[in-house]
């Protein structure tokens, strides 16, 4: 896709989300050290934090992407950003660990920024190009924790360890501007009227459980989140305790921020030069199996780590397989339901990655108590069995998504 052929509005979300990703990623991969070093949380409740941002956001996740179809997408995610400006206020003044978790849960509850982003893409792209298009979505996380991550160590070296919080509370700010004086609503009244009309604007559980393509797809999203939600957990304490263990916190904080780095320019790359030539070629359903591969070989390298330069190559095919994996599973859901429920659908997607993410992220913290290397042997176990739903939804045809055989029954 030439960038003179891109939708103005598609190059807006994605500068949004970026803006967005470069405040998060200057402060959530410090965060457990943060927590770690000011309150002294045992890394089995410090992945605690996470859990219960992912907690919240699985509850709430639904009812935001339904909300952004009834009312629709420009209000709701100026709502969410919001949220994510106070939450980040919050941590960095936090003067104890009950305002850290307090912090974490507000901005999951109101932490729809990337599902109405996801959705607003999707209205402005026809479904033969929306692999390719939320496919860019990654690639502006990517580009986020490129310098993101760097940023953040560097600022909590030179200034201290809450400075970068305050600044991604800044950077969430700059995206509520953006989004109030830059994009156009996508949803007419008319649309919006509809949406609300339709059986609540919603998809049941009665009605996942009948459309078997969009059950593999989020079962295979499961799955596969799971692995990645053990990594998210434990990278920086991993970090700590394996990958530049003996150096000086302040060697940690920039050794793990470069790391990241690389998570961060890996994925970009995949999105922008690697997924759009391949995607023709291989079709959805290969690039998720590959993608799969690709993530357990990337844990298997921390897996067996015991020096920094392990983390180079888990850091680079980690991320590639799932820049391969996800926006072909993201586009695969949004075309298996009627459009009034897109929102809807890809807040259930969310939602189930969510879940997927307070299960692993919550046992991280006692798995990698045991011995800090034990999260990614079963999370690289875990990318491997993902292959398993993969190829059986790549070997059945028939259920592949076709828009009239998986629209969900009104």
């Amino acid at each position: 896709m030439k960038l003179k052929n891109i939708d103005k509005r598609l190059l807006t979300i994605l500068l949004i989300v970026f803006v967005q990703m470069i405040g998060a990623a200057m402060a959530l991969p410090i965060l457990l050290l943060y927590a770690q070093r000011q309150f002294d949380i045992s890394p089995r409740y410090n992945t605690l934090l996470l859990s219960s941002f992912f907690a919240a956001q699985f509850i709430a996740g639904p009812t935001i992407g339904r909300l952004s179809d009834k009312y629709g997408r420009i209000p709701v995610l100026i709502i969410s950003q919001i949220g994510t400006v106070i939450s980040f206020i919050m941590i960095g003044a936090a003067p104890n660990v009950t305002v850290l978790f307090i912090a974490r849960i507000l901005d999951g509850i109101t932490g729809g920024n990337i599902i109405v982003a996801q959705a607003y893409i999707t209205d402005i792209t026809p479904p033969a190009k929306r692999t390719e298009s939320l496919g860019y979505i990654f690639a502006a996380f990517g580009l986020g924790f490129v310098f993101g991550p760097a940023l953040g160590g560097t600022l909590s070296a030179a200034f201290g360890p809450r400075i970068p919080f305050f600044m991604a509370a800044v950077a969430a700010a700059l995206t509520v501007i953006l989004t109030w004086f830059t994009l156009t609503e996508t949803l007419t009244p008319e649309q919006r009227m509809k949406n609300r009309q339709a059986r609540g604007g919603g998809i049941s559980p009665s009605e996942v459980l009948r459309n078997a393509p969009l059950l593999a797809v989020l079962l295979i999203a499961f799955i596969g989140q799971f692995a990645m939600g053990m990594m998210q957990a434990s990278f920086a304490l991993f970090g700590d305790a394996v990958l530049f263990a003996g150096y000086s916190d302040r060697i940690v904080d920039l050794g793990i921020g470069i790391l990241l780095a690389v998570v961060g320019l890996s994925q970009f790359l995949t999105q922008t030069l690697l997924i759009r030539r391949v995607l023709p070629r291989l079709g959805e359903a290969n690039l998720v199996i590959i993608g799969s591969l690709l993530r357990g070989i990337g844990m298997f390298f921390l897996a067996i780590a015991t020096a920094a330069w392990y983390g180079i190559p888990g850091s680079i095919f980690f991320p590639v397989g799932v820049g391969l994996m996800m926006p072909p599973l993201q586009s695969l859901s949004t075309r298996m339901v009627p459009d009034e429920v897109r929102g809807g659908v890809l807040g259930m997607y969310q939602s189930t990655v969510g879940l997927a993410t307070i299960f692993s992220t919550a046992l991280a913290g006692a798995i990698f108590a045991l011995d800090p290397h034990y999260p990614y042997w079963l999370g690289m176990g875990l990318s491997l069995f993902a292959l398993i739903p993969a190829y059986f939804f790549l070997k059945r045809p028939s259920h592949r998504p076709k828009p009239e055989e998986t629209a969900v029954p009104k």
